[in-house]
């Protein structure tokens, strides 16, 4: 069986509505081990002959058998094997990759191959090869740094890394001196006699192709003579094993996959090395848009976390307990007109409910506030304990808060708002000094921070706070056997309202004592009532869960039996906290938006690079295929280009945004936050760029013809 077998070959060239036909009824045959020449002038259709015996270019019709194998039914992807199994070319122009060493462009076909080599293996064997032809000293030099002979010898080692059973030469002397021809050539005839490899040389000078041991001329397509044969080299074993099947060769590349991604990965950064400043301006783009990602995102998650915490200070994360409503005869008196709330209810929320940060008890007033000749009355007189500054997020101005020991003892100290300072004061400092409530003196020991209005418009630094006992007993003139101050009116003809807890229990161990008795003699309890309790969520999205949480504890404190109304009431802040955050979140979509655009121009500068490159590539990927490179090699080699363009952007994004927001965060004040679901999220989306906006082209690239590629110029 011949190696080589051609019947009745045809090919027509379609340009436009004219046909050009170039070969017509080509038949002839090539044995193992043969060297021949393919002689003819320009035009006269030896050059596609050859084309379509190393599988670039389909016949239009006839037959081709390749070591019996019938070529012309063949896939692409089955062409692509049999070339990187079978087929060694050595081009005339030596198409070598620039800006690539010598070493790199020889081992540039081993990485289609289903062969499992390693990097070490690889470069052994291509060193071994430029050796061979005489170029051991020159591996790390690239094309530009070697001469035409030199460039024609690493051609020569590329076509032999494969060990091809068959190696195809275009015009190889056409572009080199008469000295450096005859090495060429001597090359040739050495791998032939020596290594039985069968060689297919195509070319118009008669002195070349008396190297031949057999000459075939071609005049206008067709075979016009045949020089008498010589014997026949002895068939080497060099390629002589059949090819491999194309699913064999598929599932021995995906066993390979970690291998084969190495050298995707390499390929890939040796094809944007070649170009590194377009490279880089191509990356800018992403840059630009990962890092306006980032910054914007952390400069609007610093901006709500600012926005919640000023809510927060204003109240927003409290809630307020307040106790029941007492009705008689069908009249409402109004929320606290029936004392159902202890301090100690405060201390079990605090430590029972977990969705609370802090509780206080609070007493209630309104009186009149004098210093020296000057008197005011504040909005608010609070008597609490100083746990309030943590509940209420507040802070001190100086001077220091009251103690615990002080709400024991019912001490006669205080802490000022700054309108009570401003109004009684005047530009004096108010600590140490004394004013009256209710004819009770108070000593002036701290001055809040200035706080502002609250969500309701009312002034919140018109306050006095001390201790919640010396409120509730010295000023409301309330003891312990008296009813609170909302209650006092609550029109009951009870003097102590005391006697009973809660309105809900009732205590017949001992006899009822009459008002009088009452009065006359007040009988300690053990639990005294307040005003309401301040309480405040952890944070606004706790809020429901502290409110079902204090609910479900007070009833059980309050022995409320189920469907019997609560004692107490909760009021909260949750519409306005629920407003200001959305229109944060809208702020920070909005700023989103924006750098997401900039992220998606990144894109569109990556797919017209890519496009760029696809096109001055041409001849680079035509290369490529006609060493073994599959369609999906090729679309995977610029779709990695594309992915790693934009990974480095990101890296270099995120980067570059955190930095903007540590500036902005230093020499603007704006308040920044470190969100790494930002940076995931920016990075994500830039490496979905490159696969998205890099996909075209590689799928561009993907669909050239080879033959068609490495005839652009």
């Amino acid at each position: 069986m011949e190696f080589i077998e051609l019947r009745d070959l045809y090919k027509t060239y379609h340009l436009g509505e004219i046909d050009v036909p170039v070969l017509k009824g080509v038949s002839l045959t090539v044995s193992h081990g043969e060297f021949v020449a393919l002689m003819g002038t320009s035009g006269s259709g030896k050059t596609t002959l050859m084309n379509i015996l190393g599988c670039l270019d389909r016949p239009t019709a006839g037959e081709y058998r390749l070591a019996g194998q019938d070529v012309a039914a063949l896939s692409a992807d089955e062409w692509a094997q049999l070339r990187n199994q079978k087929i060694g070319f050595v081009f005339q122009t030596f198409n070598l990759l620039p800006r690539t060493s010598a070493l790199e462009n020889v081992i540039m076909p081993l990485s289609y191959t289903a062969q499992h080599l390693s990097d070490q293996e690889a470069r052994q064997r291509a060193e071994d090869l430029l050796r061979r032809v005489g170029l051991g000293d020159r591996l790390d030099h690239e094309p530009s740094q070697l001469s035409g002979g030199q460039q024609q010898r690493v051609a020569i080692a590329r076509a032999l890394i494969n060990n091809p059973a068959i190696l195809f030469a275009d015009e190889p002397t056409g572009n080199l001196d008469s000295k450096t021809s005859e090495e060429v050539l001597e090359l040739f005839r050495k791998l032939n006699e020596e290594e039985g490899v069968t060689i297919i040389l195509v070319t118009h000078d008669a002195i070349v192709a008396r190297y031949a041991k057999r000459i075939i001329r071609i005049t206008d397509g067709r075979v016009e003579a045949e020089a008498p044969q010589t014997q026949k080299a002895p068939g080497g074993q060099v390629g002589s094993s059949p090819p491999v099947g194309l699913e064999v060769v598929a599932q021995m590349r995906s066993g390979l996959a970690w291998l084969r991604l190495q050298w995707m990965v390499r390929t890939a950064l040796h094809g944007l090395r070649r170009n590194v400043m377009r490279a880089a301006l191509t990356a800018l783009g992403i840059v630009i848009g990962v890092a306006a990602v980032i910054a914007m995102m952390e400069i609007g998650s610093g901006s709500a976390s600012a926005i919640q915490a000023t809510i927060a200070s204003m109240g927003a994360n409290n809630l307020l307990v307040l106790p029941g409503t007492a009705s008689s005869g069908g009249v409402s008196f109004g929320a606290g007109s029936v004392m159902t709330l202890t301090p100690q209810d405060a201390e079990a929320i605090l430590n029972e409910c977990p969705a609370v940060r802090g509780a206080v008890p609070v007493v209630r007033a309104r009186t009149q506030i004098i210093y020296g000749n000057r008197n005011w009355v504040p909005s608010f007189i609070y008597g609490t304990t100083p746990a309030w500054l943590n509940v209420r997020e507040w802070g001190l101005a100086e001077g220091d808060m009251f103690t615990d020991r002080d709400v024991r003892n019912a001490s006669k100290v205080c802490v000022l708002g700054q309108r009570l300072v401003r109004e009684l004061f005047q530009g004096e400092s108010p600590l140490g000094k004394e004013v009256r409530v209710q004819n009770v003196s108070f000593r002036v020991i701290g001055v809040l921070t200035s706080k502002g209005a609250n969500m309701m418009g009312m002034d919140q630094d018109d306050v006095l706070l001390a201790p919640w006992t010396t409120i509730k007993f010295r000023v409301t003139g309330a003891s312990a056997t008296t009813a609170n101050q909302s209650a006092a009116s609550s029109g009951s003809s009870t003097v102590n309202t005391l006697n009973q807890i809660y309105p809900t229990a009732q205590n017949q161990l001992y006899p009822i004592p009459s008002a009088t008795q009452a009065a006359n003699t007040p009988q300690p309890v053990r639990f005294i009532n307040v005003d309401q309790v301040l309480t405040a969520g952890r944070s606004t999205q706790e809020i429901p869960a502290a409110i079902k949480q204090i609910t479900q504890l007070l009833r059980e404190r309050h022995r409320i039996g189920p469907g019997e109304p609560d004692d107490f009431s909760i009021r909260d802040m949750t519409e306005m906290t629920k407003a200001l955050s959305s229109t944060g979140a809208m702020m920070t979509k909005l700023l989103l938006a924006v750098a997401l655009i900039s992220l998606l121009v990144g894109g569109v500068g990556i797919m017209n690079i890519m496009l760029v490159s696809v096109t001055e590539r041409t001849r680079e990927i035509g290369l490529r295929m006609a060493v073994g490179a599959w369609s999906r090699d090729i679309l995977q080699q610029f779709l990695a280009e594309s992915v790693i363009l934009c990974f480095c952007g990101g890296v270099a994004g995120i980067l570059v945004g955190r930095g903007i927001s540590l500036l902005v965060r230093a020499f603007l004040g704006w308040p920044t936050e470190l969100s790494l679901a930002a940076i995931v999220a920016a990075f994500a989306v830039s490496v979905t760029v490159g696969m998205v906006f890099g996909f075209y082209p590689a799928w561009k690239a993907s669909r050239l013809d080879p033959i068609i590629a490495l005839r652009y110029e």
